[in-house]
């Protein structure tokens, strides 16, 4: 293993290794195989490269299975022999990558958590990398992408008023630039009426049924979007500060949010009087982790407490302002990049996007459940990024609004070209 080493913290012994969520792929050096691990939190900014044939050795990092019996079946199952002590010393890299639960990883967050909350903001941690870091280069990119991509329909003056909600991409700008100028551009002459915005994007690292607020500003090179701090405090009341925070650490390297806040900024700064950081109206970031336990359970999303807690608490400040309710989700992940074992053709993309048409009638017909309903019966093999957030604002919008697919584009997610993200722009007006 290539890892980096925090030998400034004490050894630990651990009988039973938990692997934490991390994020996994196969890469290729030379002749050999690797497993390339990365941290999705940040926490270890290095990534560890893992010889293809500890795999299973990963995988019996369980929590279930002690040295001993992680050596036994290594030995049954593919004929791998090690001693204890290369055992152990495999489990103490991973644990000094952090890549192991335990009280190594727990101070690390501790301490990740603690300079978020110190810091005046929460620091752009894509700027410079999926789009430009200085503000005057990141307008000039954005204004380059909405002359190339002009809104196909675009409300009026006279409409602007019943704009509820926009789905917008969270992939990056490289990609997806036509998708985010064509699905903005078609709701700017609303951006002066807001006084709040509800920004609601996916957790990929999320727990299950999760919903995650932070008391923190967004930020982009632009400056600061202000929070709403008796918000916040009133659904972590609600929602309890176990629940509503546990996983707030996910916010710092999250980038479904902070996609869609770019754009956000954009278009705030166009509108008249959008400017600076006193007229700019709140936004309240909310990550929201997977369905999994609705998807796979018994259980029903419509009956979770928690959900329910959180959108009768917006639903309540949604009347006292003018809100938008903005989605950061995107749709399909399919292919061999995302563990499927088929490749996409021409004619399985045909099929992908009559599934996703399918989805986005659902969805701008305001059917919560429907749109669900019609994931959970294909065990979302589609693998839907935004069904979390795209979920609950269908809900917190109501019956009442009808939906309009502005824009739609399968992005290639691998060289091959048989791997794709689907991505689509919708409105929802009353």
């Amino acid at each position: 293993m290539q890892s980096s080493h925090r030998n400034d913290m004490p050894e630990s012994h651990i009988n039973y290794p938990t692997l934490r969520l991390l994020d996994i792929k196969r890469v290729q050096e030379g002749d050999d195989q690797y497993l390339c691990i990365s941290d999705p939190l940040g926490l270890n900014p290095s990534e560890v490269l893992v010889p293809i044939h500890l795999a299973p050795f990963l995988s019996l990092c369980d929590g279930e299975h002690d040295v001993s019996a992680i050596r036994t079946a290594l030995d049954l199952r593919i004929g791998l022999s090690l001693s204890s002590e290369d055992a152990q010393n495999i489990i103490h890299e991973l644990d000094e990558a952090l890549m192991l639960e335990g009280p190594r990883l727990e101070e690390a967050q501790s301490d990740a958590l603690k300079s978020y909350h110190m810091s005046p903001f929460r620091t752009p941690r894509l700027a410079g990398k999926v789009y430009p870091s200085g503000p005057d280069a990141l307008e000039k990119a954005l204004d380059s992408y909405c002359q190339q991509f002009p809104a196909p329909r675009a409300i009026s003056r006279e409409t602007a008023d019943r704009v509820v909600g926009l789905l917008s991409p969270h992939i990056d700008f490289r990609r997806g630039h036509r998708v985010y100028a064509e699905t903005w551009q078609s709701i700017e002459e609303a951006f002066p009426e807001f006084e709040q915005v509800f920004l609601l994007g996916t957790d990929h690292s999320g727990s299950g049924g999760r919903v995650t607020l932070t008391q923190q500003n967004y930020a982009t090179p632009w400056g600061v979007l202000p929070n709403d701090p008796d918000l916040v405090n009133t659904l972590i009341k609600g929602l309890g500060k176990k629940f509503a925070l546990g996983e707030e650490l996910h916010h710092v390297n999250e980038h479904s949010l902070e996609l869609a806040a770019v754009w956000l900024h954009y278009f705030l700064r166009r509108a008249k009087g959008r400017t600076s950081y006193k007229n700019m109206p709140t936004v309240i970031p909310i990550l929201c982790g997977s369905m999994t336990p609705y998807i796979y359970g018994q259980e029903n999303p419509s009956q979770d407490d928690n959900f329910a807690t959180l959108l009768t608490t917006l639903d309540d400040a949604m009347k006292k302002r003018r809100t938008l309710i903005v989605v950061a989700g995107d749709l399909a992940h399919v292919g061999p990049a995302f563990g499927d074992s088929r490749t996409w053709d021409e004619p399985a993309r045909t099929v992908l996007r009559n599934a996703d048409y399918a989805s986005m009638a659902a969805m701008c017909g305001a059917d919560a459940e429907g749109f669900f309903q019609g994931i959970q019966e294909e065990q979302d093999a589609r693998k839907i990024c935004g069904l979390t957030p795209i979920y609950l604002a269908l809900r917190l919008m109501g019956a009442k609004v009808a939906g309009e697919r502005l824009s739609y584009e399968q992005c290639a997610a691998d060289s091959a070209g048989t791997s794709f993200v689907s991505i689509a722009g919708v409105m929802w007006s009353r």
